[in-house]
């Protein structure tokens, strides 16, 4: 038989008091703060899985700022179309009146006007956002285009200063998307150009110089026969872009919202590993308070019994 003397049973007790005063604080901690894991001991393999989910939470989080980014890329850059398309619709009611005019002093009258929509054209066109302008390609910290007037007031021309080149950003694992168009692209191959393209014939800023110096010059049947042309393939163009542009609106739409619904699942899912089931531990807590009184009164009698035995 083995004897059990007192000073053991006493270290053991106070060693099992310890244990249950710790399992109470542990439990209590996961009452206050509503987290069942405040170390990595607490649970490993929670708290790894925790941290890959944290992982793809983060990774996520970012293609939803790419995708703001975007969506407000796209909106900028069709305010922009929008006002390029009216202008050269207005220039192509222009010309179309032109050769019915037989007035010089109205077609220089039109000629002012079409100065006007040149220079708010370019202002257009010229567009920023957060201080990158949004058709200069990778080239956007310079306005797009810079305007030369001749001492007359009359605009003589419009120059691009970007470059050919979209920047894109992920929106998705494996998947980047550019809401980016370049302003011209007379090289005739890479992504087409909203003003200037020879694919397309279009160069807006050439076809409307030529319209006001036509107009100047009082050749209305000039304008009929080649700028007017000129003008109809530039607003085919800025239709198509305005197109393209809807459909990559559309496009980010149904990314945002992918990522939104796949953030709220990966918090669920953290939740899932990390968040205390206050029910279960509040019961847990009650069990080690009654464990640690049970401990006290047994201990106490046990010890007290054990003194009088010596004391005898």
């Amino acid at each position: 038989m083995i004897r059990v003397t007192s000073g053991a049973y006493a270290d053991r007790l106070v060693s099992n008091l310890g244990s249950i005063t710790a399992r109470q604080a542990r439990y209590q901690a996961q009452i206050s703060t509503g987290q069942r894991i405040a170390l990595p001991e607490d649970d490993p393999s929670a708290v790894r899985r925790t941290l890959d989910l944290e992982g793809e939470r983060g990774r996520v989080g970012q293609y939803g700022r790419n995708i703001t980014r975007l969506k407000e890329t796209a909106t900028t850059i069709q305010t922009a179309m929008r006002s390029l398309s009216k202008i050269a619709t207005r220039a192509s009611e222009l010309a179309v009146k032109a050769n019915s005019v037989r007035s010089p002093d109205d077609l220089k009258a039109y000629a002012a006007e079409v100065t006007q929509m040149i220079q708010q054209a370019v202002s257009s066109a010229n567009a920023n956002l957060r201080g990158e302008s949004i058709l200069g390609g990778t080239r956007n910290d310079t306005p797009a285009y810079a305007i030369t007037l001749g001492s007359d007031g009359r605009v003589q021309s419009v120059t691009y200063q970007g470059n050919q080149s979209i920047p894109s950003l992920e929106i998705a694992e494996g998947q980047e998307l550019s809401a980016s168009v370049v302003g011209s692209n007379p090289a005739g191959s890479g992504p087409a150009g909203l003003i200037q393209d020879p694919r397309s014939g279009a160069d807006l800023f050439g076809h409307l110089i030529q319209l006001q110096d036509q107009l100047l010059a009082g050749n209305g049947a000039a304008v009929t026969s080649t700028t007017a042309v000129g003008l109809q393939a530039d607003t085919e163009n800025l239709l198509r872009h305005i197109a393209a542009n809807g459909v990559v609106q559309g496009r980010l739409e149904a990314a945002g919202a992918s990522v939104s619904d796949r953030l709220q699942a990966l918090e669920g899912q953290i939740s899932a590993e990390t968040d205390a089931d206050l029910a279960k531990v509040l019961v847990q807590l009650n069990q080690t308070q009654v464990s640690y009184q049970a401990a006290l009164q047994t201990g106490g009698r046990i010890l007290q019994m054990s003194l009088m035995d010596y004391l005898r």
